[in-house]
């Protein structure tokens, strides 16, 4: 029982602490992919691997309250909807943010959908390879009447995609650490229809048709940096 308590103590302050030591120290430059802006309009290709614009189709979009809130926390948004030779469309939003340091910045998409009416399920959360980084991807389903869609997002600060709110504050407290002002952008795929499985086996399709048809130093800016192979064990 103390073990626990004082875990928890720990936690607690590493929670609380960490967006005052962000706020102490003065980082100076950016880190990894970070841009003032990444350019989303060129950088998302139009035409890719069989997917196309469909501009009958837009994704979600917030309420005016929250729309406002996201002008102030993003430099930048994007939202277009794809569709394929059969038929099938994935409804793609980005959120892109310079300065990701000191207090949360990311807007998640469960509250987003939340304050339009929508019941949100958090399905899982996995760890997937996405254009050679490890990405932490988030499940969610949502449904509001007979709309049903399931959604998969990811979270990049700086040269990492993070797993949570904890992890989120210890990634930003780390670059302050070390003079670096992260940046942070948000992913989110989703499709319409009841059928969840086939809806994040479509968005997957989607997500690695994208990356592969984008160079690699630009695949890097949506999924963080590849990951390293781990250091050879000597004999």
């Amino acid at each position: 029982m103390k073990r626990r308590t004082a875990a928890a103590a720990v936690l607690a302050t590493l929670m609380g602490g960490t967006s005052a030591a962000a706020a102490l120290l003065k980082p100076k430059k950016h880190e990894g992919p970070a841009m003032e802006k990444l350019g989303l309009e060129s950088l998302i290709p139009a035409e890719f691997n069989g997917w196309h614009i469909d501009h009958s189709v837009v994704p979600v979009q917030p309420p005016p309250e929250v729309e406002e809130m996201v002008g102030k926390l993003y430099d930048e948004t994007l939202g277009r909807t794809y569709v394929n030779a059969l038929g099938q469309r994935v409804m793609l939003s980005i959120a892109y943010g310079g300065d990701q340091t000191g207090r949360l910045r990311v807007h998640r998409p469960e509250k987003c959908y939340s304050a339009q009416g929508f019941r949100v399920d958090k399905v899982a959360q996995q760890q997937r390879r996405v254009g050679g980084a490890n990405v932490t991807v988030n499940r969610l389903y949502a449904a509001l009447g007979a709309r049903h869609e399931p959604i998969t997002y990811w979270i990049r600060v700086g040269d990492e995609t993070v797993s949570g709110t904890l992890a989120q504050r210890l990634t930003q407290l780390r670059f302050s650490l070390n003079g670096q002002i992260p940046d942070g952008l948000l992913f989110r795929v989703s499709s319409i229809g009841p059928d969840r499985d086939a809806g994040y086996a479509l968005q997957d399709v989607f997500i690695a048709d994208l990356v592969q048809a984008m160079a690699p130093r630009d695949a890097a800016k949506l999924v963080g940096s590849p990951a390293r192979p781990p250091a050879a064990q000597g004999g």
